[in-house]
């Protein structure tokens, strides 16, 4: 069994660690294949093979056909380019590899925050926070005005991102000196300057203006089972602490969310609290860079249950118990070269 694993992120070693670990429990014959534009990714050193992209995503589907018939590929894993290569599942079957993504309008789907809220604004479940969608600086000045007047602070992200790199609180930037001794500060832009960059463009790419939830976020590590959702919340806490806590709103919610999609591979699906109520932050569908700290906590091995599935193995719901766990994440140095 060859398993090919394209352009993860590093946070994925773990990810590919606590597969091998129950593959080799089992007596698996496999071969892990992993691949990126960077040489020295971490996660070669989880991998049997190791391979190096071009960094041209042109006709990306066509050089993963090509890649999956030169390396004999049995299972490909995607991370890059998910949602076109998941909708071109069938050429991947007819050469024999099964695809360990969901189906493609769930991607297209979440890809979208904007999209996203509507869908479920509509469909009226969930707590959905209230947003605009706006492509100019006069529809942004609009949306501002409106939530600054009914909440404590606003934010904006673009609507198509990665790993919220666009997110900005709005705010007066905070020159205290003791400013300095904190994270996040420089996540904070004044709304005279998010203006003046915003005019630089008659229109702009879809971004959201949405209220600032301060509160706790949540992630939820899931995989549907045969016998029922598995749902793994992790509550984010200070001190590089968080908690594996089986709140029953979050599971509510979590479980609306995978009835109205009902996908079929891991996903993550996040909340963030704005006083005691929990919104809907967004939803990844692939496995987050968290997971490894929900396996560690729960004992359930969500990289090795989906490879069963994808594999044509019903999947039963495993035991696990449903009580808090506090956990950390400790980074381990590697050697990559």
């Amino acid at each position: 069994m060859r398993i090919w694993f394209n352009y993860w992120f590093r946070t994925a070693y773990s990810i590919i660690s606590i597969l091998r670990s129950q593959l080799d429990e089992d007596n698996c014959n496999y071969t892990i294949i992993g691949s990126h534009t960077n040489e020295y990714s971490p996660i070669q050193k989880v991998c049997d093979e190791w391979y190096i992209e071009e960094s041209n995503s042109e006709n990306y589907v066509e050089f993963c056909l090509n890649f999956c018939k030169e390396h004999k590929i049995d299972i490909f894993v995607p991370y890059r380019n998910m949602e076109d290569i998941s909708g071109h599942k069938e050429l991947f079957e007819e050469i024999g590899v099964k695809i360990l993504s969901d189906k493609c309008e769930y991607h297209r789907l979440f890809e979208n925050k904007s999209t996203a809220y509507k869908f479920f604004a509509e469909n009226k479940i969930l707590n959905i926070p209230e947003y605009y969608t706006v492509n100019t600086v006069e529809e942004f000045k609009t949306a501002y005005s409106d939530l600054q007047s009914k909440y404590e602070s606003v934010c904006i992200k673009f609507v198509k991102d990665k790993g919220g790199q666009s997110f900005r609180r709005i705010a007066e930037e905070n020159h205290d000196f003791n400013s300095l001794r904190y994270y996040g500060s420089s996540s904070r832009i004044s709304f005279e300057k998010i203006c003046k960059i915003l005019s630089q463009k008659e229109r702009f790419d879809d971004m959201i203006v949405m209220p600032y939830l301060s509160g706790i976020e949540v992630s939820v590590d899931c995989l549907q089972t045969s016998g029922g959702l598995i749902a793994l919340p992790r509550f984010k806490g200070e001190n590089h602490l968080e908690y594996l806590r089986f709140d029953d709103e979050i599971l509510s919610m979590t479980h609306e969310v995978l009835t109205k999609v009902p996908m079929e591979y891991p996903c993550d699906v996040q909340f963030k609290y704005l006083g005691d109520k929990p919104y809907l932050l967004e939803v990844n569908t692939r496995m987050s860079g968290g997971l490894p700290m929900s396996y560690e906590a729960s004992g359930v091995n969500i990289p090795y249950l989906a490879l069963k599935k994808v594999m044509g193995e019903e999947i039963r719901m495993p035991k696990y118990e449903m009580t808090e766990k506090i956990f950390s994440n400790v980074e381990i140095p590697i050697v990559v070269k």
